[in-house]
């Protein structure tokens, strides 16, 4: 007779519907017919056999890949339990056929035997059992589906609640920066962030001055406020409303002109203009939209002028926006950087800055102009209208003031020193639903981590202050850590304004992005709260003002911005942003918080793959792509330029090929090889920082101005500089040669600057390439 072993389920996480075997040891009697038939002493011996693990009961053989998971948690030392077992002559029987009642007593022998043995391997089981799962030990969670995860995530995130977080933000008695910082703290800490920093920087800001700027008309001496209103007509309770509309950064002083109308001071609207005209110390009348602010500036102050008086026409503003009495404020630093402006005295150009409603533009221009939306006139002089003189009266103080940032960690487990950044803004106007979805971020994702579920990297949440007009929080915090920043940071996701409109769900990603970035918006469109009749995903790589800036600049992060507009062509349209308008309460434009859930889910769902895929979602393709779409010209580009472009894309789709993907399996790659591969697709975006850009455009080239032919900016601008320069060399007569050759290279060192961020690229994508074709096939 012999023993076959059944089952060694000793503290193993086995799985009982495979192994129907726990605790104790089993036997199984088997019955060797060939020993029974022989007589002499070897059939008075039992003989152990060593057999492999067994069901107890018939059915079909258990799946290999499971067996394979549970065969480290067996023995497989030569001299394990049942190895003993055998050494122990209590487990060695003499059979022999003796008399009836022998054979009984030998029988009850046995039987009491082996219940004891059997009550004794119990005990021990249970004595195992206890000690294995002891509290001192916190029992692991299994981790749940990415798709599960990701599912529980977005349950918890509802309108409701988001609600309720903005009501309480928006109740706080004390309504100044420092304590809603303080509020914030506490909000975190409370909802489970264990790792929440609050700090102040003390910088320089530039404030209106103590009266209105003022704008009067020579001919009728009448004196208006910049929203259109008379001076003599102001009202005690009208002095803020006043003093809110002024530009940052401005040059003050009072100033008598013409007024020009140069429309949105194109280098076409400026070429018009020049003609029969002395520029010199006029004022131009400037429609805010189609390039940055500041290089209108630029070319203004080229040409002589004195003077820029800032307006939106109406028939660029969204639909339902009556800005015909709204004046605004602008910045002319919108880096945040304040040390620019203290080592200009407060002044960061030459030229007199105001911005004014567009009902005191429609007088100055005596413009004909009425109506808006679809069949409005755009606000412009008549032909033979008469220009007339005004005064331009600007001030603004400096001053000092504390900023408060509030930074919360959410640890990360296998990568806990690579960060995905979320920003939003605490200022007072704008800041109160991006302050609510950020706490309801902050509470769905630690009920998760309450839950057992562990991010592979740590997301670093971020409240700016200082945000109102510079982003000088941002750009603080951001110098301070800049060093860490630049080897650690992954991704920046913005909440700059989330909801600004109800009309148009955009999306603004870098192009390492887009497709994580359009795969989202697919998503979260199906279940819309439009009941089904929503736009497609609205997906660019724009620039726009905000918090992103510096990340995107500085850092060449890559970034992604979900929000809610009401615009209308982007042509015209996309940077209306950079006039700050009095804001509406988060309760007046989205009443039912319906537009913050599906931006706070949208953005849920960026954070979630961002911190959790083994291999972070960048598509080095989708760089090279627009890439290529953006050298669509041919004749300006380079033969080299555009084989340099072929090449990058070439490399790109291999490395993003089915032939890649063994390699870019985190199953099939041990973690250093990983980290290494995300470090490549991380750092593939500063290859395109360029060092002076031309003004108000972004340093890192993958991100573009409006227009209908895609283009790189600094291309577009270097063409647009020599057109400029012959408007110049015409209106200035004093130009020098060294000028003129400068502009005639602009176009020469822009191609060149492109063509040095593209074979930087390359080199990038063909290093991750080598990295796993240089990876030994027998490492573990």
């Amino acid at each position: 007779m012999a023993y076959r072993k059944v089952c060694d389920a000793q503290g193993g996480p086995l799985v009982g519907e495979v192994l129907h075997c726990s605790g104790g040891l089993d036997l199984d009697w088997d019955l060797d017919k060939e020993e029974l038939q022989e007589p002499g002493p070897s059939m008075d011996r039992m003989q152990m056999q060593h057999v492999e693990c067994q069901r107890s009961d018939p059915g079909p053989d258990p799946d290999p890949e499971l067996m394979e998971s549970i065969q480290p948690s067996v023995s497989v030392s030569p001299h394990g339990r049942f190895e003993r077992l055998q050494e122990d002559p209590n487990y060695i029987s003499h059979f022999t056929r003796a008399p009836g009642h022998k054979g009984q007593r030998r029988i009850h022998c046995f039987l009491l035997r082996y219940f004891l043995v059997g009550v004794g391997l119990f005990v021990l089981g249970l004595l195992i059992g206890w000690f294995a799962h002891t509290p001192t030990i916190k029992p692991t969670v299994p981790t749940s589906d990415s798709s599960d995860l990701l599912e529980e995530l977005l349950r918890g995130i509802t309108a409701d609640k988001i609600d309720a977080l903005q009501r309480s933000f928006s109740s706080l008695s004390d309504d100044s920066e420092e304590a809603r910082a303080r509020y914030l703290y506490r909000q975190w800490v409370g909802l489970g962030l264990t790792d929440v920093h609050l700090s102040n920087h003390t910088v320089l800001v530039i404030l209106p001055g103590s009266t209105p700027n003022t704008i009067t008309d020579k001919s009728s001496r009448q004196c208006f406020l910049p929203n259109g209103i008379p001076c003599d007509q102001r009202g005690s309770n009208d002095l803020p409303k006043q003093q809110f509309s002024y530009a940052a950064y401005s040059a003050v002083g009072s100033l008598q002109g013409e007024v020009v109308d140069v429309q949105y001071a194109s280098v076409d609207d400026l070429r018009r203009v020049r003609e029969g005209l002395n520029l010199t110390n006029q004022i131009a009348m400037v429609k805010l939209g189609q390039a940055p602010l500041l290089y209108k500036l630029s070319l203004l102050s080229e040409l002589g002028f004195g003077g820029v008086l800032l307006y939106i026409d109406p028939c660029d503003a969204p639909p339902g926006h009556h800005i015909w009495h709204q004046a605004f404020r602008v910045t002319l630093n919108p880096g945040g950087n304040p040390a620019i402006g203290e080592e200009a005295g407060g002044s960061l150009t030459s030229l007199l800055v105001q911005p004014i409603s567009a009902f005191l533009a429609k007088t100055l221009l005596s413009s004909p102009s009425t109506g808006q939306g679809v069949s409005c006139t755009p606000l412009a002089m008549p032909p033979n209208a008469e220009r007339k003189k005004i005064t331009l009266t600007v001030g603004s103080q400096l001053s000092y003031k504390k900023i408060y940032n509030v930074v919360g960690y959410l640890k990360g487990r296998r990568n806990p020193d690579r960060y995905v950044l979320v920003g939003s803004r605490h200022d007072n106007d704008q800041g109160g639903g991006a302050s609510a979805i950020m706490n309801q971020l902050i509470a769905a994702l630690t009920e998760q981590t309450k839950r057992g579920w562990v991010p592979d990297r740590t997301t670093v949440f971020c409240s700016w202050g200082g945000s109102a007009l510079e982003n000088t929080g941002s750009y603080e915090w951001g110098k301070d850590n800049s060093v860490v920043l630049q080897s650690s940071a992954v991704a920046y996701v913005s909440l700059n304004s989330p909801v600004r409109g109800t009309e148009t769900l955009r999306a603004t990603a870098s192009p390492t992005l887009l497709q994580l970035t359009s795969d989202i918006q697919r998503r979260q469109l199906l279940s819309c709260i439009r009941g089904g009749n929503c736009p497609g995903p609205n997906v660019s790589s724009l620039q726009l003002p905000g918090d992103v800036s510096f990340f995107a600049n500085q850092l060449a992060v890559p970034t992604l911005e979900f929000a809610f507009e009401q615009t209308k062509a982007e042509e015209t349209t996309s940077f209306l942003s950079e006039a700050q308008f009095s804001a509406a309460s988060p309760e007046t434009l989205d009443p039912l918080f319906k537009f913050h859930e599906t931006i706070a889910k949208m953005t849920a769902e960026a954070i979630l793959r961002l911190v959790n895929d083994p291999v972070l979602p960048f598509y080095p393709l989708d760089i090279a792509l627009d890439v290529q779409n953006k050298l669509k010209d041919r004749s300006v580009v380079s033969p080299a330029l555009l084989s340099s472009a072929s090449s990058l894309r070439d490399h790109a789709a291999f490395f993003q090929s089915e032939t890649m993907r063994p390699a870019n399996d985190p199953k099939e790659r041990d973690p250093s090889h990983v980290r290494m591969l995300n470090d490549v697709l991380r750092d593939l975006e500063k290859s395109f920082i360029i060092p002076q850009p031309p003004p108000g455009v972004y340093r890192n080239l993958l991100y573009s101005l409006p227009g209908k032919i895609p283009q790189f900016s600094i291309l577009r601008f270097s063409q647009e500089a020599l057109l400029h320069c012959n408007i110049t060399s015409k209106a200035v007569k004093h130009i020098s040669a060294d000028q003129e050759g400068h502009c005639h290279s602009t176009v020469n060192q822009s191609l060149s600057l492109i063509l040095r961020a593209i074979r930087s690229a390359e080199r990038l994508v063909c290093f991750g390439l080598d990295l796993f074709e240089n990876y030994p096939n027998d490492t573990v």
